[in-house]
């Protein structure tokens, strides 16, 4: 448990490599998706399809109804829940991924993400470990989203 300089116990802070044996899972809290999430992230991003810009196309033409979030949206707010709970003080260095998109999400969908511990070891340097996880977005409806399995170091309480 971390302090602070007047010894209050500090909340928040992630993970460290032994408290990811592979086998554990657990999952972060939802997150909805909302018309200006995915106008702001497309207009950031630069990811100006139809399927994400033209609300007259996706009701008239697309097979998929309703407004349309980018997979690399799901992925960022995913990211991003794992960030606020997961990795404070203990990420250090995100290595690589596999991704894939299971379904389409939607504005007013709301996702979470599952995360199985699925391989783990101590690097060659102290005070550091590889962890790989498998992450699964689920929705409302408990539909898997989109599946991803990060492999990240992370630092270790002991020197090794």
């Amino acid at each position: 448990m971390a302090k602070s300089d007047d010894g209050l116990e500090i909340v928040g802070l992630g993970l460290a490599y032994e408290d990811c044996p592979v086998g554990r899972k657990f999952r972060t809290v939802g997150r909805t998706v909302t018309d200006a999430d995915i106008t702001a992230f497309v207009g950031v991003t630069g990811m100006t399809e139809v399927l994400f810009t033209n609300l007259d196309y996706l009701a008239k033409e697309s097979l998929i109804k309703g407004r349309l979030a980018p997979g690399a949206l799901v992925f960022t707010f995913a990211e991003g829940l794992l960030m606020q709970a997961t990795m404070q003080h203990t990420g250090l260095a995100f290595l690589g991924m596999e991704l894939k998109v299971e379904r389409p999400v939607i504005s007013g969908d709301t996702i979470h993400v599952v995360v199985e511990v699925t391989a783990a070891r101590a690097t060659s340097k102290p005070g550091r470990g590889i962890v790989t996880t498998r992450n699964s977005v689920v929705n409302q409806r408990g539909e898997t989203v989109l599946v991803y399995t990060p492999t990240r170091m992370l630092k270790m309480r002991s020197a090794g």
